[in-house]
Parts: C-alpha cells; structure tokens; sequence
C-alpha cells in the first residue's frame, strides 16, 4: 500500500452476455497468458452445461456459489511487542469476493476431471449447494478465526 496516494480502483466492463461485472472478473482470474477467449469459452460452455444439468438459470447458480464460498473472517496477522499473533478481522465484500473467486478457481483446478469446464461445473454446483473444497476453504477460514477470537483486542 502506498504511503503518497490513495489507489485507483480500475473498473471493469461489465460482461457482454449477462452483463455482469463479477462474470468479468471471475474470466480475469481464470485467465492465464493473457488468453482472454480461451478464459471467456471455457467460463460460457461452463454455464452452458450448468443449464443442461439443473434447468435452472446458470448466473443465479454463480451468484449462488460466490455467496456460499465468500467468507465473513478472516485472519491477519499482527505484530506485538515481539510476538506475532493471528487477528481475526472481518472481510470487506470486494476482498470476500476476490477471494471466492481464487478458492473456486483452486478448488476446480484440484478437481480430478478431464476438462476446466467439467471441473468448474462440478465445483459451481458443489459450491451452490454447500459442499466441495472452495467451502471446506471457507470452513477452515473461519475456524481459523474463530479459534483465534481470543486476540480480537488486538485489531485495530
């Protein structure tokens, strides 16, 4: 973080089939080398195949598995008169929301499936219903956070 100027937040263009900027975002991060459409095709045969399986509108699914898998805490740590100790401090939505962006993103590249658009739809639809790794992420944040509650003092 700078110490002269505050950050400019650059802004990105909302996605062109739904319109939604966290789509956008979602294909930003799961991009590698700069192949945008490679990322875009991979994202959109994703939701193509989450409509054949459920029947149900694959964006509310999305949204549905971002919100489950963004976390409420998380820990950061400290350093105090020599010790360091793990602060639990709570997640602002952006940074919840990148960070359940990362974990799907991890959690499907783990998968044991032959394609990214089979590993992301299982991973999705795991994640909608509360289950699969990106939660069990969520899951060991907020123990972490909550086992550490002791040190709540210390955030300032």
């Amino acid at each position: 973080m700078s110490r002269r100027r505050a950050q400019v937040k650059r802004q990105v263009v909302a996605d062109p089939i739904y319109g939604t900027k966290i789509i956008t975002k979602f294909i930003n991060s799961l991009m590698i080398d700069g192949k945008k459409t490679v990322a875009e095709r991979i994202v959109y045969k994703t939701f193509e195949s989450i409509k054949e399986k459920t029947k149900q509108d694959p964006l509310e699914v999305f949204n549905e598995a971002i919100k489950n898998v963004r976390p409420n805490l998380e820990v950061k740590s400290r350093r105090v008169g020599g010790a360091t100790y793990q602060v639990p401090v709570e997640v602002r939505l952006e940074r919840g929301q990148a960070l359940a962006i990362r974990w799907l993103i991890e959690a499907s590249k783990k998968r044991g499936d032959k394609t990214m658009q089979e590993r992301l739809t299982k991973e999705f639809l795991d994640a909608s219903t509360n289950k699969g790794n990106a939660i069990k992420k969520r899951e060991d944040t907020h123990k972490m956070a909550e086992s550490n509650k002791a040190f709540a003092h210390f955030r300032w």
